[in-house]
């Protein structure tokens, strides 16, 4: 590994699959690890939320699909707990930045930055919760953008304006569950063909029909540099964006219309894709590798963000009944690698989702970066850190879904 890992030593306490709930709940202790005996039984989800709000205090962060996606995450653990801490949390994120009017701090359509709709989810939240206007008029400042952004020729949003003619994986996480809530909330039906379209499009240019996995991104032109200059495609299997990836259709399956044809479609293509992630999760650790297909591979590690997603997408799908509950191990495995591999308790109580990639893009000198999407960029150039937002909120909506789970 390229980092030190410290992380909590549970390697004495294997859990059958029968018990994993236990391991979330209230009064579990392993005798293994003395880091846990403290716990005063609080669940994983409540104890990452609170070290979120120490090390961050008041409000996360700015107008941000990172910040969207830890409060997604707060919310979970609201609803689960019922703690208002959690709500006044996102509420207070959000104030900071959304006026009266509706005008957003730091947002702006014009940028056709499909990352920037993701927080629109948490305007539709507020809106639902406290019925004020300004967060409704936010939201919808937010879905304009969708009316003008740009898209590829068979009509799939650019990935950002700055990367034309493009499609990633990461888009669809960005974009289409609020494009699907903000449909089902205002009526919108029209919206929902759409909003399936996106994720055929995926399905069409990006999976790879070999592997059963999905390239990081396509350029319909053929033009970058990092693409095919036949298929357009990216090189590698990049774990976060196909994790972006299976969020999306999860969570988009909650708005969908029963009957709409999309649901089957979706359904279908998540259940394939589940019986690929079984294949490549990593057998002892339980963990996904950041470039997919390459486990063992000099340099390349398993993954905290991209490790869970696959368990918050996978346990959401079971609960569901997208999926059937033969998947309960993958679940289990992928949850106790986070929990004991990727764990670390500090010395200030708090608690710590280690090995994370910073971030990875295609194109261009980014932070004197070539970002060519070549096996030695992922795993060589960005570096991991501990406790980035685009693992521990998915981190803690991972926790809720397992509770639920248990709770059922």
């Amino acid at each position: 590994m390229r980092i030190h890992d410290q992380k909590l030593q549970t390697s004495g306490c294997r859990l059958f699959l029968p018990l994993l709930f236990l391991f979330l709940m209230p009064g579990f202790h392993c005798s293994a690890d003395p880091g846990i005996q403290g716990l005063e039984g609080k669940t994983w989800a409540v104890r990452m939320a609170e070290s979120i709000m120490a090390r961050r205090p008041g409000k996360y962060d700015k107008w941000d699909y990172v910040t969207g996606t830890v409060l997604k995450g707060f919310e979970e653990v609201w609803r689960i707990t019922g703690d208002s801490r959690y709500y006044e949390y996102i509420k207070s994120t959000l104030d900071a930045v959304v006026r009266e009017d509706g005008t957003i701090e730091g947002y702006d359509v014009k940028e056709y930055n499909i990352d920037e709709v993701q927080q629109g989810r948490m305007l539709l939240f507020l809106y639902k919760e406290t019925g004020e206007e300004k967060y409704k008029k936010a939201a919808a400042r937010v879905r304009s953008q969708l009316d003008t952004h740009p898209r590829i020729r068979q009509g799939g949003f650019w990935h950002k304006k700055i990367y034309p003619e493009q499609m990633w994986l990461d888009g669809l996480y960005m974009g289409q569950p609020f494009y699907a809530e903000y449909a089902a909330m205002f009526g919108d039906s029209d919206s929902f063909d759409d909003v399936v379209k996106q994720f055929m499009l995926i399905e069409e240019n990006l999976r790879d029909a070999e592997t059963g996995l999905y390239y990081h991104a396509w350029d319909e032109s053929r033009q970058m540099f990092w693409a095919d200059p036949e298929t357009g495609l990216s090189q590698c299997f990049w774990g976060r964006g196909l994790g972006w990836y299976m969020m999306a259709m999860v969570d988009v399956l909650d708005h969908l219309p029963e009957d709409h044809v999309g649901r089957e479609l979706l359904i279908g293509s998540l259940r394939g894709l589940a019986k690929t992630l079984k294949a490549y999760q990593d057998e002892e650790t339980g963990l996904w590798w950041q470039v997919l297909d390459q486990g063992g591979r000099k340099n390349n590690y398993p993954e905290g963000s991209a490790s869970a997603m696959f368990v918050y997408a996978l346990a959401k799908a079971i609960r569901m009944d997208y999926i059937d509950a033969s998947y309960l191990p993958v679940v289990e495995k992928g949850f106790r690698g986070l929990t004991t591999d990727l764990m670390y308790k500090d010395s200030l109580g708090h608690y710590n989702l280690l090995r994370i990639c910073r971030s990875a893009g295609l194109g261009g000198n980014y932070r004197d970066k070539i970002r060519d999407g070549s096996y030695g960029y992922y795993v060589n150039i960005e570096p991991i850190i501990p406790n980035d937002g685009k693992g521990t909120g998915p981190f803690l909506a991972a926790c809720v879904e397992v509770e639920r789970l248990a709770a059922e």
